[in-house]
């Protein structure tokens, strides 16, 4: 019986040439800026669509953590996140009927007491004020076209109107936020895994169960730390508020509002410091002629506070991991804020955390993620 042999391998014989990957097609610049655009503008444009989901989802973000000791507890999901709204609900509720007094008044009164305080004011302006009428005078002065008749148009207002018909739109966009914020905290979890069994590789699942469970408990966490820290900013604010003798509404209403600034870093304590000084000079009308300092109190410890919070609190708690560039930060707040006004602002370092967070964990775009901070 003969046992075939093989032959011996032909050195000279070409090797077999691989086939050549045809690299993936990139978009033209121009294709991407349009496509950019049309992104931006569609939400500018469904703002009443976006803004609901956005808001619900950043408040079962900030409820997760709490979920999740809650199920170690042995509560339901269902009986956690209700347990976890109706207490949001009540806080919300009770806070915005503390609020609402003070808020209107110092709204009513804000015009009548700033023309009572223009008088003291204008003489510190009083050499530009001086510098304008000369320029004005000789501007008058140098034209040779003849003087026009001004004629007065009467504008009337329908504020009360345009309040009537926004009431229910409010309304009914509060109640979405509501509804949608519960069906989060419960079905969220099912959503994700329903869209995770949509892909076709087991492993691939699997890899992308761990990313998406890592990075919504990183925003998670990051989400209810921000919060936690300007709550206890606002909250600290008022206590000084309340020890230098202001009201408790009046110190709680200010200490609200420094908190939910302090959301949109750079705007939000510009506009901060901003209106501290306006109230100071309106709270401490009577004690100019005994003290012309005390006006510049509450924006001294303002910026005091806010000083100590962004230079060492927040960077010692959150660490360099959710540091942002403040120029894409500043262009974020630009975007957001021309978007979607004071909501956008605040949602605009929530969202680019987000991003961040989400190019970290996605293989290939970590340089976009060091670009971001």
């Amino acid at each position: 019986m003969s046992v075939p042999t093989v032959p011996p391998p032909d050195d000279d014989a070409p090797l077999p040439v691989p086939t050549p990957v045809e690299p993936r097609p990139r978009a033209s610049t121009a294709l991407v800026v349009l496509t950019t655009l049309a992104v931006l503008v569609t939400l500018w444009a469904a703002q009443g669509v976006f803004l609901p989901v956005l808001l619900a989802m950043f408040f079962a973000l900030v409820g997760n953590p709490v979920l999740r000791g809650l199920r170690r507890l042995w509560i339901p999901r269902f009986l956690g996140a209700l347990l976890v709204l109706s207490a949001g609900l009540v806080a919300a509720g009770a806070l915005g009927v503390q609020l609402y007094g003070p808020a209107s008044e110092w709204v009513q009164q804000a015009p009548k007491q700033l023309r009572t305080l223009a008088p003291r004011l204008q003489s510190m302006t009083q050499p530009v004020h001086q510098a304008n009428q000369a320029a004005e005078s000789f501007a008058r002065a140098t034209e040779n076209r003849p003087q026009r008749r001004v004629q007065l148009v009467e504008i009337q207002d329908n504020a009360s109107w345009r309040t009537l018909v926004a009431t229910p739109k409010m309304l009914a966009s509060v109640l979405a936020v509501v509804l949608l914020t519960f069906f989060f905290m419960v079905y969220g979890e099912n959503l994700q895994r329903n869209a995770i069994a949509l892909l076709p590789d087991r492993q691939r699942r699997k890899l992308t169960v761990d990313i998406m469970h890592s990075i919504e408990r990183e925003i998670s966490r990051y989400v209810l730390t921000i919060s936690i820290i300007n709550t206890l900013l606002g909250a600290t604010f008022a206590g000084v508020l309340l020890w230098m003798g202001f009201a408790l509404q009046d110190a709680l209403l200010w200490g609200t509002l420094v908190a939910l600034l302090n959301f949109a870093p750079y705007v939000g304590p510009l506009i901060g410091l901003l209106l501290m000084l306006l109230m100071g000079f309106i709270s401490y009308d009577g004690a100019w002629p005994t003290a012309a300092w005390a006006p510049l109190v509450p924006a001294a410890i303002y910026l005091l506070l806010h000083t100590i919070e962004g230079q060492f609190v927040t960077p010692i708690v959150l660490g360099r991991r959710m540091a942002l560039s403040p120029l894409l930060l500043v262009l974020a707040l630009l975007v957001f804020g021309w978007m979607w006004g004071i909501i956008g602002l605040l949602l605009a370092v929530p969202l680019l955390v987000c991003v961040k967070l989400v190019l970290q964990r996605v293989e290939g775009f970590e340089g976009w993620a060091r670009l971001l901070g």
